[in-house]
Order: structure tokens, then C-alpha cells, then sequence
């Protein structure tokens, strides 16, 4: 059931492609700038593409089809609702706000709109957050390798740890991604992305046109789902109804992805900024994320279906996450495997490269050189940015194995991540922007607070949710504390001066982009 000697060759061609576009980019890389924000000089096709190849990664293609199997279609509101309002809205406010301040992170931002000490928790979580959800990916490159490969090698690195374990697949693709990224920053990443998401789509698309000629039609396919029962009844309702035991019920979905997950992941979420930070002109960044909302909406119709595709096939599967992997070894013949392997690997690669960049710049922008080196050479901070990057490679590496068998699906893994955190951050970063009275006691205990409230509610979720993984509503409910602190503790502390905020706040900020 392995793969046959063209579709090895397919996928090695595809390898020492990439390896070699990364190499030549590797000669503009002479700054930090060059680095971390591509020396500004990034096109907005590139920029479009290469955020959804950062956003639409292997996690996504193996977990929204698995996603799929289990709760049918009501996935697609994570692009149709999710994605393409917030990106339009930020493309027009948000994105020139953030492109003309001229910063490197959303954490700098913050700190020089309330205080060093929001700066720092804000860098702390988004690091932390971008390493594990790295396992997260090498967790989804895992199950594919065995399901493809008929085999998963594994390492056990810590003695004391008989029962953890490595897959070799996993270090593969880890030190590939991370030779390229390493050598060539942040324009090694887009335009490395650019390539990786034609081939993700195009890998996709095969899926799509053999699974729904192998089921019969989209009639069948929904004739197939429904005749499985009542554990079905919902899987082709976009909103279901509030009463479903699904995560996903339409006031999850409304309140904790529309108005919370789905803005604060474009607007506050450094892998995805750091592409218009890096583009070289206002009308770039502005352009490159229109492109992307464009390229969105296709993405449902390619990666959900298949979930329920698989359903239909195979309802006997035990884990949702299983049903792209078998689909693709069931249907497929030698050549297009291949090819569909190498979209697989396009699609982990412009995920982890993305989160990888970013998180060194994260730590190295926001913590090392503003508390431990202040003064060095540009030249001092390039390399530390390349040392993070290795460092953060091995923590998600490490955390690949918890993540596929401590969560009940890969995409429920990051997700949940995601929740912990993403309330409270967009809550004082659109206080901060759009609120002059916001002040820099409201920012931080506003988002400790709204954290922690995160925390409580996961641990007593038993208690306070009838859902096993309620974690849209605690991005809602952590948002509304978020601000519902920040305004109360802004109002009863002394305002911000007017020049600590003049061209941090929407109004002052628009006006200095359009001159």
C-alpha cells in the first residue's frame, strides 16, 4: 500500500525544488530586516499566496476532512465566515494601520500603545503558542506518513520515557524546512509558499474530482450520510442547532469564530501580519490580502468534502483523522499519489516555515533585544533569530507526539490552542486601536485576567459546558472579560497622554497613511 517508484520521483523533484529556492533567496539575506520582514520588498501576489499557504497548512488538510467525518460541513464557516470577512476588513483598516508604524511585530505595537510589560506576555504567549502548534503540524505530517507509507519509524530519544517516541518522518521534514528557512528568512518562506500552495491546490483538487466520481455524485453523497443515522442528521447544516452536543453549534460558531477566533487570527496573529509588514508598499499589503480572501473561497469546497467524501466511503473509521490519508490510498493511482503526497508536504512546509520565522521574530523583536541585548549589530540579531528558529524547530518536534493522542483531532488541537489566548489579545489590541481612553493598566490586567479566565473555564469545563470541547465558547466568554476588565480598570485609572497615543490610535494612524 506504499507508494510506487513515480510518485518517489515526483516527490523528490518537488524537494530539491523547493531546497533550491530557498538556496538562491539565501543571497538577499544580509540584515535582520532582510531576515525577519523580506527587506521590505514583497509583491502582493506573493503576499496573498503565501497567507494562505501560512493559513491553510497540513494540519488543516488532514484535520478540516477529519473535522468533516465527524461534524459534516459546518467546517466551512472557518473560511466562508471565519476567514474571508475578517481578512476584507483587515486588508482596509487594519493592515496599512499596521504597515505605515513601521513595527516588526503585533507585540511591539502594543507595548509602545500600553506598556513594555503587555509587550512582553503578549511575545511569551504568541512564541510559546507558535512553537507547540508546530507539533501540531509534525503531528499531522505523522498520521499521513503511516497511512501513506505503511510504516512510521520512530525514535525514542529519553530513556525514562519508554512510551515516547519520535517519528524519523517527523525529523525529515524538520530539517528541510528548517535549512531553507534558516538560509533564506522571510522571503525564502513567501516565496517558497507561492509554489506550495498551487501544488496543495491542485493536490486537493485531484482528491476532490475522484472521491465525488467514486461515490456517485453529490446526490449520493448526501443520500450515503443521511441513510448512517441520527449522528448524522446535522452533517450538512451550516449553522447547526444550539442544542447539538457538536462543538460546533451555531452560537459557538457566530459568537467564538466570527467575532473572535476569526478576527483576532487575521489581525493580531504575527505569522499572518509579518507578510504585510515585509510587503514594499501600502498598496501591497492592502492588495495581498484581498488576493488571499479571494483564494479563500475555494478552500471549503477542496478540503471539507473530502471529510464527507471519506464518511460516505469508509463510516467505519475510528478516528476522523484517518479519512483523507485512506481516501488518497484507496483512490488514487501511482503517479497522482505522488503528486497529492507533494501538495501533503507543500501544505506542512508553508505552515511550519511561517510559524517558525515568526516566532524567532517574535522572541528576538519583543524579548532578547529588548531586555537582554539592546545594542548590537544588526548582524548579532540575524544570527539569534536563526538560533530561535532552531530551538523553537525541536519544541515542536517534541510536542508532535502529545498532540496526536492528548486531543480528540489535530484541527481541535490547535484550535484549542488558539482559544486560550486569542480572546483577550483581541480585545485590548481593538480597545487600543480604536479607543483613546484605553490605558496602559487596562491593556494589562485586561489581558492577565482575560487569560486566566481562559484557563478556568477549560479546567472546569465539565461544569460550566455540556460539550466535551467547548473551546469557541471560551474564546467568546475570555474576549468579553478581556473587555469588560480593560474598560472598567482603564476608566478608573488616569488617561494615557495625548502624545503616548497620537498615531497609535485608528483616527491619527489613517490619517498618516494616506499622506
Amino acid at each position: 500500500m506504499g507508494l510506487a517508484g513515480i510518485d518517489y520521483a515526483i516527490i523528490l523533484i518537488y524537494m530539491i525544488g523547493i531546497l533550491a529556492i530557498g538556496g538562491y533567496l539565501a543571497k538577499y539575506v544580509h540584515s535582520a530586516s532582510d531576515f525577519f520582514l523580506a527587506g521590505k520588498r514583497l509583491p502582493w501576489w506573493a503576499i496573498g499566496m503565501s497567507l494562505v499557504a501560512t493559513d491553510i497548512g497540513a494540519k488543516d488538510i488532514i484535520g478540516l476532512a477529519g473535522s468533516a467525518y465527524l461534524f459534516g460541513l459546518v467546517l466551512v464557516n472557518y473560511d466562508w465566515l471565519g476567514s474571508i470577512p475578517a481578512l476584507i476588513i483587515a486588508a482596509f483598516i487594519f493592515v496599512p494601520y499596521y504597515w505605515k508604524s513601521g513595527v516588526y511585530t503585533v507585540p511591539e505595537y502594543l507595548g509602545l500603545r500600553y506598556s513594555e510589560a503587555v509587550r512582553s506576555i503578549v511575545a511569551i504567549i504568541w512564541g510559546l503558542f507558535l512553537a507547540l502548534n508546530l507539533g501540531v503540524i509534525f503531528s499531522a505530517a505523522a498520521i499521513m506518513f503511516r497511512n501513506l507509507l505503511g510504516s512510521d519509524p520512530q525514535i525514542t530519544p529519553f530513556g525514562f520515557a519508554p512510551d515516547y517516541s519520535i517519528s524519523i518522518y517527523v525529523l525529515v521534514s524538520a530539517v528541510i524546512v528548517g535549512v531553507y528557512t534558516w538560509s533564506g528568512g522571510l522571503a525564502a518562506v513567501v516565496f517558497t509558499d507561492v509554489v506550495q500552495m498551487i501544488i496543495m491546490y491542485i493536490g486537493c483538487l485531484v482528491i476532490l474530482i475522484f472521491g465525488i466520481f467514486s461515490v456517485g455524485g453529490m446526490g449520493e453523497l448526501v443520500n450515503r450520510v443521511h441513510a448512517l443515522g441520527v449522528q448524522t442528521a446535522h452533517h450538512f447544516t451550516l449553522f447547526p442547532p444550539a442544542d447539538s452536543t457538536s462543538p460546533y453549534a451555531w452560537p459557538a460558531v457566530v459568537f467564538g469564530l466570527g467575532f473572535v477566533l476569526a478576527p483576532a487570527y487575521w489581525i493580531g496573529n504575527q505569522a499572518i501580519v509579518q507578510r504585510t509588514l515585509g510587503a514594499r508598499s501600502a498598496f501591497d499589503a492592502k492588495a495581498g490580502v484581498v488576493w488571499a480572501a479571494v483564494l479563500k473561497t475555494v478552500i471549503p469546497i477542496l478540503m471539507v468534502l473530502p471529510g464527507l467524501i471519506a464518511l460516505a466511503m469508509h463510516p467505519e473509521l475510528k478516528k476522523g483523522d484517518d479519512a483523507l490519508p485512506i481516501l488518497i490510498r484507496g483512490l488514487l493511482p501511482p503517479g497522482l499519489v505522488g503528486l497529492v503526497f507533494a501538495a501533503f508536504l507543500a501544505a506542512l512546509m508553508g505552515n511550519v516555515d511561517s510559524y517558525l520565522n515568526s516566532a524567532a521574530t517574535l522572541w528576538t523583536r519583543d524579548l532578547y533585544q529588548r531586555f537582554l541585548v539592546p545594542r548590537a549589530s544588526d548582524r548579532h540579531y540575524l544570527w539569534v533569530g536563526r538560533i530561535l528558529l532552531v530551538i523553537f524547530l525541536l519544541i515542536g518536534v517534541g510536542f508532535a507526539p502529545l498532540a496526536e493522542t492528548k486531543f480528540e483531532g489535530i484541527f481541535t488541537a490547535m484550535q484549542t490552542l488558539l482559544s486560550i489566548f486569542q480572546g483577550p489579545v483581541l480585545a485590548i489590541l481593538l480597545l487600543g486601536m480604536l479607543w483613546r481612553r484605553a490605558t496602559r493598566w487596562g491593556g494589562l490586567v485586561g489581558l492577565l485576567v482575560g487569560v486566566a479566565s481562559s484557563f478556568v473555564m477549560f479546567l472546569a469545563k465539565r461544569v460550566l459546558f455540556v460539550i466535551e470541547n467547548p473551546f469557541l465558547y471560551v474564546a467568546w466568554w475570555s474576549f468579553v472579560v478581556g473587555v469588560v476588565v480593560t474598560v472598567v480598570v482603564s476608566l478608573v485609572t488616569p488617561p494615557e497622554p495625548p502624545d503616548k497615543v497620537e498615531g497609535l490610535v485608528y483616527g491619527t494612524a489613517m490619517k498618516k497613511v494616506a499622506q
